[in-house]
């Protein structure tokens, strides 16, 4: 009986402490995403510049490591670029945005239709 009991602590101690070793890899490459849309959305001393070169930082990290940035990631980018004039490289982040996370669509799509003004209706005939 105590054999049992012996064996019983072993195998359950063997299993606790296996079961803690093997952590599964991140789903998304972070980095310093988190801290960056908090600076910008808490205007602090960050500028959009020094937020895009950390991004861009990040960015270049996770693609080594095979990694793939978070849902927001590129949107972000593309928030970035447009308050910096970048047009075209903020329509590049969104649409990068749009194809690795398909359910952004609608929000990036909000974006971008606030982006640019609304054309004028033609009255027809005159």
């Amino acid at each position: 009986m105590i054999q049992s009991a012996r064996l019983a602590m072993l195998v359950l101690g063997t299993a606790l402490v296996t079961g803690c070793a093997n952590q599964p890899a991140p789903l998304y490459a972070w980095g310093s995403y988190q801290t960056q849309v908090y600076a910008h959305f808490k205007a602090q001393k960050t500028s959009p510049e020094e937020q895009l070169q950390a991004l861009e930082k990040d960015l270049t990290l996770a693609s080594a490591k095979g990694a793939t940035p978070p849902p927001g990631f590129h949107a972000h980018m593309g928030l970035l670029y447009l308050s910096l004039g970048q047009d075209g490289q903020a329509a590049q982040a969104f649409q990068t945005e749009k194809r690795l996370f398909p359910e952004s669509t609608a929000y990036v799509d909000f974006l971008l239709s606030k982006k640019t003004p609304p054309q004028p209706k033609v009255q027809g005939g005159k």
